[in-house]
C-alpha cells in the first residue's frame, strides 16, 4: 500500500475528483505545454453531469489561466476508462499540439492514460486488516506504532499539519453564516447549530450538537471552495475532525493522541482506497462518506486505546450501515444531502465505538469482508446513483 499521506490533501473544495482531481491534471498539461495559445477541455461521464456544481470548469479555468481555454461537457459520450475522465488538448495558432486523457480516481489522485504511472512507493507490505492486526500482535503494537514504522518519523510532522488545517476549517466554518453559492440558496447552519450547544442540559445533546456544528462547519466550508482536508474525500471531509476536535475538547487529548488517531484512520482508510474505492463516481457515497465514518471510528478506537479488534469492529460496523448509500447531489452541488451527510456519520461513529466497547467478542463481519461487499455493491450500483445527479434525491428534487 501507498503512503498515507496520500489521503490527507489540505486544498480547496468542494470536490477532490471533481475540482482538486482535474485542476492537478491542467496545471500539469500546462506545465509540459507552454507554447499554447488555446487549451480545450472535454469533460465526460461525472465529470461533465456533476462538473458545473462541483466547480469543475472553474477549476480547470483557474489552471490553466491566462491562456483561453474552453471547457466541453459531454455526458453522451460512453464506454469511458473511468466516470471520472477528462481529456485535454493543446494548440497553438489552430493547430493541435498536444493531448492527455486523464482519470480522475478520487482524493485527488490521478491517472494518465497511455503513460506508465509515476509509480509511488509502497510502503505498506500488508494490504489487508488481518495482515495489519497480525503484524501488530506479534510486535506488541498498536496501529500508529505500525505506522510509523511503515512511514518514519517524519510522518508526525505531516499529519500535525493535517490536524492544523482540519482545526482552523472548524474555526472559519464556524465563524461565517448566510447563504452558500450554487443556486440552491442553502444557508449555513454551523454557527447557529454551535450557538445552541448551552441550551439543553443533557449530555448527549449537547455531544449531538456541538459534534453536528463541526462537521456542519466543515462540510460548508468545502461546499464555499474553502481549504479544507480530504479524509479521505472533499465531500466527506467533515466527518474526522468533527469527532477528532469533540473529543479533544470534551476529554483532554492531547495533540499527541491525536496525531495517533488521524495514523490509525490513515490505516483503514488506505486499506479501503487499495482494496476498493474511495470516489463516489466509482461506488456511490458508500465509498466517501461510509469511508470517512469508518476511519473516524477507528480514529475514536485509538483514542481511547481499544485493542486492535475492537478497532476494526468499530471500522466495520461504520462501514456496514452505509454499504448501498447512493451518491446524488442535487443540482451536482456537495451541499444537498452531502452536507447533512457528514454530521450523521460523525455520529454513527461515536455509536461505533459505543458498540465496539461491549460487543466485538460477538461479531461475525470482518472488516476485509466489508470492504470487499461495499466495493461490489458500489459497482452494481445503476450510474445513475453515482454521483452524476442523474437519480435519487437529485432527480425528484423540484
Amino acid at each position: 500500500m501507498k503512503s498515507i499521506r496520500e489521503l490527507y490533501t489540505i486544498g480547496r473544495g468542494p470536490s477532490s475528483s471533481h475540482t482538486m482531481g482535474p485542476a492537478r491534471a491542467a496545471t500539469l498539461f500546462r506545465g509540459e505545454h507552454p507554447e499554447a495559445d488555446h487549451f480545450r477541455v472535454v469533460l465526460y461521464g461525472s465529470l461533465a453531469l456533476t462538473g458545473r456544481g462541483h466547480l469543475t470548469d472553474q477549476a480547470v479555468q483557474e489552471a490553466l489561466a491566462p491562456v483561453d481555454t474552453e471547457i466541453v461537457f459531454d455526458s453522451r459520450t460512453g464506454d469511458l476508462p473511468h466516470p471520472n475522465t477528462m481529456d485535454l488538448f493543446a494548440c497553438r495558432g489552430g493547430a493541435q499540439t498536444g493531448f492527455l486523457r486523464v482519470l480522475s480516481t478520487g482524493g485527488g489522485a490521478i491517472t494518465l492514460a497511455g503513460r506508465p504511472e509515476a509509480v509511488l512507493p509502497e510502503v505498506y507490505a500488508e494490504t489487508s486488516y488481518a495482515e495489519i492486526a497480525a503484524w501488530c500482535k506479534s510486535h506488541n503494537a498498536r496501529l500508529p506504532d505500525y505506522v510509523e514504522h511503515n512511514e518514519g518519523k517524519g510522518i508526525w510532522d505531516d499529519l500535525y499539519r493535517v490536524w492544523e488545517a482540519m482545526k482552523r476549517s472548524i474555526v472559519r466554518g464556524l465563524s461565517v453564516s448566510g447563504e452558500l453559492p450554487g443556486g440552491l440558496h442553502v444557508e449555513r447552519k454551523a454557527q447557529f447549530l454551535h450557538e445552541q450547544r448551552h441550551i439543553d442540559e443533557s449530555q448527549a445533546t449537547r455531544e449531538n450538537r456541538l459534534v453536528c456544528a463541526y462537521a456542519f462547519a466543515v462540510a460548508e466550508e468545502n461546499a464555499a471552495g474553502g481549504v479544507i482536508v480530504t479524509a479521505p474525500t472533499c465531500g466527506a471531509c467533515g466527518v474526522l475532525p468533527s469527532a477528532l476536535r469533540y473529543m479533544q475538547e470534551q476529554k483532554g487529548f492531547s495533540d499527541e493522541q491525536v496525531l495517533r488517531a488521524l495514523a490509525a484512520a490513515g490505516v483503514v482508510g488506505n486499506l479501503i482506497k487499495t482494496n476498493a474505492s474511495i470516489s463516489g463516481a466509482q461506488c456511490g457515497c458508500q465509498a466517501e462518506i461510509g469511508s470517512a465514518c469508518s476511519m473516524t471510528a477507528a480514529a475514536l478506537g485509538e483514542l481511547f486505546e481499544m485493542g486492535i479488534d475492537q478497532i476494526e469492529y468499530a471500522a466495520e460496523v461504520a462501514m456496514e450501515h452505509h454499504l448501498g448509500l447512493t451518491c446524488d447531489p442535487i443540482g451536482g452541488l456537495v451541499q444537498i444531502p452531502c452536507i447533512e451527510r457528514n454530521a450523521v456519520a460523525a455520529m454513527r461513529a461515536i455509536n461505533a465505538l459505543s458498540l465496539a466497547n461491549f460487543l466485538t467478542s460477538t461479531r461475525k463481519i470482518s472488516f476485509d469482508l466489508v470492504v470487499k461487499t461495499m466495493y461490489e455493491t458500489g459497482r452494481d450500483l445503476s450510474h445513475r446513483y453515482r454521483e452524476t445527479a442523474e437519480g435519487g434525491l437529485a432527480k425528484n428534487y423540484c
